[in-house]
């Protein structure tokens, strides 16, 4: 995309943004090449259960580092705009004030696959992170009890992908850069 595009997408965001904070649930505003998508933020038990487990562990082993959910997720470079069920990132290189965050200050992506939409976990943001510069993308699946630890971005004849895919279970010791996650308490979808 031409950075005229990318700002006109921005704008449009902008727009779609305002009216989503009007509506009766929560909806917030994601892009994916040159594509702008309203999605419904409808978090269930089991959901917000298994995204606490991890920021509660990133928080526990990494002073320093935020864990964020549901914040915006702007890459200037490629336009692509997104709102990860979990970030993690280095508190001083990230404004506090900021509208959202650059991916490129992104250590950790934790996605909780959702049960109305699991494509959009599963293959749009698996191809989006690593082009916007998420060196790690961590896929918590409840519908089946199993994690995958996606890494090592890497540019290949399809663009940009993840080289490394690592499948778990639930109960796993799950390794995801400099964290060890204890997934024994995850919480599966009836």
């Amino acid at each position: 995309m031409t950075p005229d595009q990318i700002q006109r997408m921005h704008e449009v965001v902008e727009h779609l943004s305002a009216y989503a904070e009007n509506l009766e649930k929560g909806w917030k505003v994601e892009t994916t090449d040159g594509e702008v998508k309203l999605v419904m933020m409808s978090q269930n038990l089991p959901h917000t259960t298994n995204m606490d487990a991890f920021r509660e562990q990133i928080k526990a082993q990494t002073p320093g580092i935020s864990a964020v959910n549901d914040t915006d997720m702007a890459d200037p470079v490629t336009g692509l705009e997104k709102v990860p069920d979990l970030m993690a990132f280095p508190t001083e290189d990230v404004d506090p004030q900021a509208e959202s965050v650059d991916p490129r200050a992104v250590l950790l992506v934790v996605e909780i696959v959702s049960k109305s939409n699991p494509k959009n976990d599963l293959v749009t943001k698996l191809e989006d992170y690593p082009r916007m510069g998420v060196p790690l993308y961590v896929v918590v699946d409840p519908r089946n009890g199993t994690i995958t630890v996606h890494s090592e971005p890497k540019d290949g004849p399809d663009g940009l992908k993840y080289r490394c895919s690592v499948p778990y279970a639930f109960g796993d010791t799950v390794p995801a850069g400099r964290w060890s996650f204890d997934t024994r308490g995850l919480v599966r979808y009836r």
